[in-house]
């Protein structure tokens, strides 16, 4: 009887997951509203007036926001991330995320990676993915260069403007 309520249970947090990145997704690129249906779930997400309110206080509830990283609770991997791509001049060059997501510069755990630094890639080439909402998104090269520095670590949260890989 216990499984039971435990898948439930699991579900229900992959639904809250899934509405929690939607809603991110759309405050990101600025959409008004959002559909994803397939097999087991469907999800409208639509901002309306009546969010006004609610979208002129965040503001104000993001302004102690500064103050987090002085207590004592160990910052996340993206904040970290964030810091060290804030404290490195990133160059012109460098190839960014087209989307929010989760980067992963292997095909799958255990495989060997796209690329490494110093490597000479072609056009076209992937470099790595990023998992957006469960499907698999390849970056790939603009064009031919060499791998000059890689910005992201395997299984790292990504934002939408993110530098990921330098390539000259």
């Amino acid at each position: 009887m216990s499984k039971a309520p435990q898948k439930t249970s699991d579900a229900v947090d992959e639904r809250v997951r899934l509405i929690r990145e939607l809603a991110k997704v759309m405050e990101d690129t600025g959409l008004v509203e959002i559909d994803l249906e397939d097999d087991n779930v469907s999800v409208h997400l639509s901002k309306t007036g009546t969010m006004a309110p609610a979208q002129m206080m965040s503001p104000m509830m993001a302004a102690p926001a500064p103050a987090a990283p002085h207590s004592a609770a160990a910052p996340t991997p993206f904040e970290t991330a964030k810091a060290a791509a804030a404290d490195k001049s990133v160059p012109d060059n460098a190839i960014t995320s087209p989307m929010v997501g989760t980067a992963y510069l292997a095909p799958e755990p255990g495989a060997a990676v796209f690329i490494k630094e110093g490597d000479n890639i072609k056009a076209g080439q992937t470099l790595l993915i990023i998992e957006a909402m469960k499907v698999m998104n390849p970056i790939t090269a603009p064009s031919a260069g060499t791998v000059r520095q890689i910005l992201v670590d395997d299984g790292q949260p990504v934002e939408f403007g993110e530098p990921l890989v330098v390539i000259d």
